[in-house]
């Protein structure tokens, strides 16, 4: 009985941010060092006041990304930290908890946790809406307690909904958002960006999968030659004693 309920307290998260919302597909690449460059960039720059990775370090993050110690120190690094320090957030949790209702959650994981389409659709979907503390609301996280940080990129979003019968009622449905242009990017070039966070927060939950598939290449290929060997010395050895 305990070890089904601490599974079920292990799901629970997930089941909290369930949504109808369909998932957009992220193709975020993690070979691409540009990308993950200009994710961090991003992250670092309107995420991390508020969310931390703190089972990252600085320069092993710069290291991974092939990003230079001054550049991430200069560029990078906004709380007074050192270059090999955990990637905490700016704002102390209790002061977080009092402005948000609650310390928002670290992301290391987030991206093994939700999902890198969860991630990609939910940072894309969020619209105006008066009723919420912070005048936004979200598609994917219905009635979320953040601002849109990325709107001085995205622009602002009207919710967008179609009439349809629902148990032979018509009703209001959600369809989507309309984006206004008073973004600094493009929808394109929005999307692109968000890909990039994506693929940083992926990278941040698993950052030597590259490493370990590299790794295991090798493997796969000695263990194919030592089979053939495997196998030729099996054959001498029954040849002597049959």
């Amino acid at each position: 009985m305990k070890k089904f309920i601490i599974i079920a307290l292990a799901f629970l998260p997930a089941l909290a941010f369930a949504s109808n919302i369909k998932l957009d597909k992220a193709n975020y690449d993690q070979a691409d060092k540009a990308s993950l460059q200009n994710g961090a960039k991003l992250f670092m720059n309107y995420c991390s006041a508020c969310h931390s990775t703190k089972y990252q370090r600085y320069n092993r993050v710069a290291e991974d990304l092939e990003i230079p110690d001054d550049v991430m120190q200069a560029n990078l690094m906004f709380t007074g930290a050192d270059i090999g320090d955990l990637m905490h957030n700016a704002i102390p949790d209790k002061d977080a908890a009092n402005w948000f209702g609650a310390p928002p959650p670290d992301l290391t994981l987030t991206a093994r946790v939700r999902g890198a389409d969860w991630l990609y659709t939910y940072l894309r979907s969020f619209y105006k809406d008066d009723s919420r503390p912070f005048g936004v609301n979200n598609l994917v996280f219905p009635s979320v307690g953040m601002p849109h940080v990325l709107e001085p990129l995205q622009g602002s979003a009207v919710l967008v909904t179609e009439t349809r019968t629902v148990k032979g009622e018509e009703v209001e449905v959600a369809v989507g958002t309309q984006v206004d242009s008073t973004g600094e990017l493009t929808a394109e070039e929005y999307d692109d960006a968000v890909l990039d966070i994506v693929n940083f927060l992926v990278y941040s939950g698993d950052p030597v999968k590259l490493e370990r598939h590299r790794i295991g290449y090798w493997v796969l290929g000695f263990l194919a030659i030592f089979f053939v060997i495997a196998y030729l010395l099996k054959r001498e050895y029954w040849r002597d004693v049959h």
